[in-house]
């Protein structure tokens, strides 16, 4: 989608392009033509520069050039038809459009420069952005999974939001999802605090509060290093939720610090995974406590776990109503993770008008594959194992 989403707008943009470069023409053409047979009572032949200035607006200084080159010709056929070349107007005209034009390639040339810098440092971070969120596999042990993350900074992929899945040691697959407080570049490096812990500790320790305690630890440390206190001196923490999913068996265990609950879709029911034994968020420090209970539940072939962030839930539309995410889950017909997404996505952008003021990440995790023709009711689930 993205990659044809490029190559889609650089083909308009080049049919754009032929398109002013096409009417650049056709204005010199026009311009001398007219200028010829109005005669001497009129002069059109400064008209000329508009040319090479509209040709300046898309293309660069090379093509800019050839443009006035050819307007300052047509400006001398005029002045041979008008009384030759030696009359003080016409002398006039060509030096002013000679000076104009030049001008103008100068500008083009300057555009052009910054755009090559420009791409050079856009296409640095879109890798170091990339190289961060590290893309979960679509495949991870018995699992299915699918994300999309949307960043409401401009030009940035990823920002405040962060997202995860790694192998343990036994076998179990490890999921975390995250929001550090505030959104956008500035996040980034809080956000990286984590998912390196994470990363690091998901196959080092071999229950999920041991990974947690080490998640928590490892931001302490860092925290006040990476977090952007000079333009945001508020408290700095990050609320995630941390899953172990089992490969042998439907067990699963969940432990929530701060963080939104994760949706469960079972055939004809979304149930919504309230912590009874919920973490504090990451970051608090000295003022977080430890926690060695988890929320077991299960998660059996066919079922499909739903992990989001706020900005989901809390995305608005146009009249200020928020997004009711469970119950346009339950309105969706069962299917598999990347329909569900895709659905997620188109459904999320209608109601926002296209507009996220927040960052927003949606992870959809199936244990084997499975296709139902029913649609899911919304059921709350508060702890313990489900059905």
């Amino acid at each position: 989608m993205g990659a044809r989403g490029v190559w889609g707008d650089r083909l308009l943009e080049l049919r754009a392009g032929r398109g002013l470069l096409v009417i650049a023409l056709a204005l010199i053409v026009v311009i001398t033509v007219t200028d010829i047979g109005i005669g001497t009572r009129v002069h059109l032949g400064p008209l000329l520069v508009i040319a090479p200035t509209l040709t300046a607006s898309f293309a660069g200084p090379r093509l800019t050039a050839l443009v006035g080159v050819l307007a300052q010709a047509a400006l001398v056929i005029i002045s041979v038809f008008h009384g030759g070349l030696t009359t003080t107007n016409h002398v006039a005209q060509l030096i002013a459009l000679a000076v104009l034009s030049a001008l103008v390639v100068f500008i083009a040339h300057v555009r052009e420069r910054r755009a090559r810098e420009l791409s050079r440092v856009r296409s640095v971070a879109e890798t170091a952005q990339r190289m961060l969120l590290r893309p979960p596999p679509r495949r991870i042990g018995p699992l299915r999974v699918a994300w999309l993350y949307l960043a409401a900074e401009d030009e940035a992929q990823i920002g405040g939001d962060l997202l995860a899945v790694a192998r343990a040691d036994h076998p179990c697959t490890r999921v975390l999802i995250g929001d550090v407080r505030g959104h956008g570049l500035a996040s980034i490096g809080e956000a990286s605090v984590v998912m390196g812990a994470f990363r690091e500790g998901a196959h080092r320790y071999a229950s999920l509060p041991e990974l947690v305690t080490a998640v928590e630890d490892s931001v302490c440390r860092n925290l006040e290093e990476v977090a952007d206190t000079t333009h945001d001196a508020g408290e700095h923490f990050i609320t995630a939720v941390m899953i172990d999913i089992h490969d042998q068996g439907p067990q699963a265990e969940m432990l929530n610090c701060g963080h939104p609950p994760p949706l469960l879709i079972r055939r004809e029911q979304v149930t919504v995974l309230n912590s009874r034994c919920p973490a504090p968020p990451l970051g608090l420090c000295a003022l977080c406590v430890p926690n060695d209970r988890t929320d077991p539940f299960t998660l059996e072939p066919g079922d499909m776990l739903l992990l989001y962030t706020d900005g989901v839930i809390e995305a608005r539309s146009p009249t200020g109503a928020l997004y009711p995410l469970a119950e346009r889950v339950a309105s969706f017909p069962a299917s598999d993770p990347d329909a569900l997404l895709h659905r997620l996505h188109r459904d999320l952008l209608e109601h926002t008008g296209e507009q996220l003021t927040d960052d927003a990440a949606f992870l959809i995790i199936e244990r084997t594959p499975s296709r139902h023709l029913h649609r899911p009711h919304l059921m709350s689930h508060a702890g313990g194992s489900p059905l």
